[in-house]
């Protein structure tokens, strides 16, 4: 490290130690509140949500900051009793359902995907299709990512696929460095709205609502979004023309957007078998995900023999996709078991029941509850993890919300566009860290440095974006509760 990187370091190490060690007291303070005090219960309930967001800031696992901090919660409420039943009888309580096993099958189907190369192909075909628009190389990264969320279902995988391949070709062709890296980070929301989506999942077994449903209710607004984004970037590049001068697509031909067409075909099939199976009621959610997940096999399969990747190439892409399946699947189901407890200490503390009762009486309606929660979600996004701001909020809202007439399917679509618009609010903006590292890369940025201040103005166009639909969503709540009426799934 030279000089003066150690000497630009050191105020931000201080910086760190400061609020670890701020965070350490306040840990302890909640600690002994809890442990030592006859408190009131509503005020345990707030020093559980509150040690639970100073373990996170502290950097401890999401899923054993919400379990440690409703543990001790629970003992400060009932005793030891009751915190050996919860222990004893919440692990399988919580994850033995049958609907919930469509998660494993979910994320080994996107593994399938991303492993066999099956997703490399979406932005290519979306830039022959697409790339004569005014912004076209944008649009095309932007629906090529609803495509791979079709098909996925993770925002970080998708973010990475898209801006390795896009991000360069935007900028050879002389787009701004801001648009370019924002579209990539955008495309990665879409992630976990279009199904099959982990977080509506994870939101559907926490909210105990019916899987199948709650994913069919993330489509429209899901496709909403990804038109929004697309109609946004064309709308700037006509007004500015400098941020994405016309690429020359005189070379493409009809023939070449064809064959491009022809290797999106297994993506289609198995965003065809997994969204209409589950419209049409010719599959529940899981045999949803266990037919979309056999059919990436296959394909993928097909796809490394015709590519001369070979069995040896079969046999390593199921092996790191396992892998990765019973990686992701063992860390979303301890975050399931952490929420369950959770869910019990706050029921015991009756904080739910007391901010029903304030919400009461303000005579705050539906709407303008909503636009509260909005600036809610945009202050917690700055500073928590997705799964975290989604699961601390669940059990303390829910019923509140249920009470002045918010639909718990609509509720679920909002909180995962708030949490997916929370990825790229700085300081955590989780995606704005991995595009900006993406976009480090030499290869990427083709020698021309992107400061980190360059995404976060780059991504802002986009959240501001998915605002506007979050408000329209609030206005018109049919957008979301439409399909899942409408379908006959059983």
């Amino acid at each position: 490290m030279s000089a003066e990187a150690a000497t630009l370091s050191r105020p931000a190490s201080r910086v760190g130690v400061v609020i670890f060690v701020i965070a350490l007291i306040v840990a302890g303070g909640s600690l002994y509140l809890m442990l030592a005090g006859d408190l009131p219960k509503q005020i345990v309930g707030l020093l559980i949500v509150l040690l639970s967001i100073v373990l996170l800031l502290m950097g401890i696992p999401v899923g054993v900051a919400m379990l440690g901090a409703a543990v001790i919660g629970l003992y400060s409420l009932s005793g030891a009793r009751v915190v050996r039943s919860t222990m004893e009888s919440v692990a399988f309580d919580a994850t033995a359902s049958w609907s919930l096993s469509v998660i494993p099958m979910f994320i080994l189907m996107g593994m399938i995907l991303w492993k066999s190369g099956l997703t490399t192909s979406a932005f290519g075909a979306a830039r022959v299709w697409l790339g004569w628009m005014p912004g076209g190389l944008a649009v095309a990264t932007n629906f090529a990512g609803a495509a791979l969320a079709a098909s996925s279902g993770s925002t970080i995988g998708i973010t990475y696929a898209l801006g390795r391949v896009s991000i360069p070709e935007m900028l050879k062709s002389g787009y701004s460095p801001q648009l370019a890296v924002g579209s990539v980070a955008a495309a990665g929301t879409l992630g976990q709205i279009i199904p099959p989506s982990l977080l509506l999942v994870v939101y559907a077994g926490a909210a105990s609502l019916p899987v199948g449903q709650q994913l069919l209710a993330g489509v429209i607004p899901g496709l909403l979004l990804a038109f929004a984004f697309a109609a946004m970037i064309v709308v700037s590049a006509k007004l500015r023309p400098g941020l994405a001068p016309r690429v020359d697509m005189s070379d493409v031909t009809w023939g070449m957007r064809w064959r491009s067409a022809l290797d999106v075909i297994p993506i289609a099939i198995v965003i065809t078998i997994v969204i209409g199976g589950l419209f049409a009621g010719i599959f529940t959610a899981t045999e949803a995900g266990v037919c979309g997940m056999f059919a990436a096999l296959i394909l993928g399969a097909i796809h490394l023999f015709r590519t001369g990747g070979g069995f040896r190439a079969v046999v390593r892409m199921l092996r790191e996709s396992l892998i990765g399946t019973l990686t992701g699947t063992a860390s979303v189901f301890l975050l399931i078991v952490g929420v369950a407890v959770l869910t019990r200490a706050m029921a015991l503390s009756q904080v739910p029941n007391f901010i029903a009762t304030e919400i009461a009486e303000l005579g705050l309606g539906r709407v303008e509850l909503l636009f509260i929660l909005i600036v809610a979600y945009l202050i917690l996004g700055m500073f928590m993890d997705t799964l975290a701001m989604m699961l601390l909020t669940i059990p303390v809202l829910l019923s509140p919300l249920i009470s002045v007439g918010v639909d718990p399917l609509w509720f679920g679509v909002f909180l995962v566009v708030m949490a997916e618009v929370g990825l790229l609010t700085p300081p955590l903006g989780i995606l704005t860290f991995i595009v900006h590292r993406i976009a480090s890369d030499p290869e990427a940025n083709l020698g021309k440095p992107i400061s980190l201040g360059t995404v976060f103005l780059g991504v802002l166009p986009f959240a501001l974006t998915a605002i506007a639909v979050v408000i329209l969503l609030i206005l018109v709540p049919g957008i979301v509760t439409w399909l899942p009426g409408a379908s006959t799934m059983r």
